[in-house]
């Protein structure tokens, strides 16, 4: 009686929403099955009243029984409900699926920002418990340059189908020469694109499925944060992509190395809008078409301000 009162369980805002949208398909399905029930019952009975009773017996259409016309006429009510219900009315719905996105999304750049709070305070850190020489200033280790690398056309795109667009010799040339004994973190889809792991790189592949299977010395995470945790050891781990990914990394990367390919291009995967508020361009070196390149395209570098 004069004790403490039991807290009272909250319910989660979006489990009360996973709960309402079941109980709704609930009520849907059992209405789908009345439906199924009264029109089995019904189609006896139009069968009986025609056949038993001689209700209409006389009466054909085309020369055949008015009841199976109107069987057929329920029969294709009842396959409408039941398209209804099992596809035109989703579990949850697209709506809610974005706003999952949205917010999974959401909490995933908390964690990022999280995660770069705690590099910088690291880095605080071992500033304020070392005492530094001219020659400790030189040899000391700084902190990794996370920088994103993708080959975009002037409208972004930057694959279709989960393959290149177009194939730039140079590019792939300075891929190869920038990536080269470093970290390249990438997802799945991007990981699979590629006949085989590349030479001489650290392969970081984020993925959902917690299954995942890939060749020996790949790393396997499930976030962006783990995969940037699992590159600190590299002094310029690279973000090669795909679209969500680049998207993700925009917001913590310190350089972009972008080869911008002159011309627009059909594509299904897109490389986000380099924002000049945010970032400055410190390098620019433009390529004429030749035999090798069917498209002018220009290497730029950008550095965050």
């Amino acid at each position: 009686m004069f004790g403490k009162k039991k807290p009272i369980p909250q319910i989660d805002k979006d489990q009360l929403e996973l709960i309402e949208n079941a109980q709704r398909r609930i009520k849907q399905k059992k209405r789908l099955y009345v439906h199924f029930v009264i029109f089995l019952i019904g189609a006896i009975f139009l069968i009986l009243a025609n056949t038993v009773l001689g209700i209409g017996k006389d009466f054909k259409l085309f020369g055949i029984d008015w009841f199976v016309f109107a069987i057929l006429i329920w029969l294709f009510l009842f396959a409408y409900h039941l398209f209804n219900v099992f596809i035109t009315n989703k579990f949850m719905g697209k709506t809610w699926e974005k706003q999952q996105l949205d917010k999974l999304v959401a909490k995933q750049q908390q964690r990022i920002d999280k995660l770069k709070g705690d590099f910088i305070k690291e880095e605080k850190l071992i500033a304020q418990s070392e005492v530094y020489s001219e020659s400790n200033k030189k040899t000391k280790k700084q902190k990794p340059e996370l920088t994103i690398i993708v080959a975009a056309a002037e409208n972004n795109a930057i694959g279709l189908g989960n393959k290149l667009i177009w194939h730039l010799s140079d590019d792939l040339k300075r891929f190869k020469s920038l990536t080269n004994g470093h970290h390249i973190i990438m997802g799945r889809k991007t990981f699979e694109s590629f006949p085989k792991p590349l030479p001489n790189r650290t392969h970081v592949v984020i993925t959902r499925q917690k299954d995942y299977k890939a060749p020996e010395g790949v790393i396997i995470v499930h976030s962006l944060e783990d995969a940037i945790d699992a590159s600190k050891s590299d002094s310029q781990p690279f973000i090669i992509g795909g679209g969500q990914i680049y998207k993700q990394a925009m917001t913590i990367a310190d350089k972009i190395e972008l080869t911008r390919v002159h011309h627009d291009f059909d594509a299904d995967t897109f490389f986000p809008e380099v924002d000049n508020s945010v970032w400055k361009e410190t390098a620019n070196v433009f390529h004429k078409k030749d035999g090798n390149h069917d498209y002018e395209f220009s290497f730029l570098t950008y550095e965050r301000k």
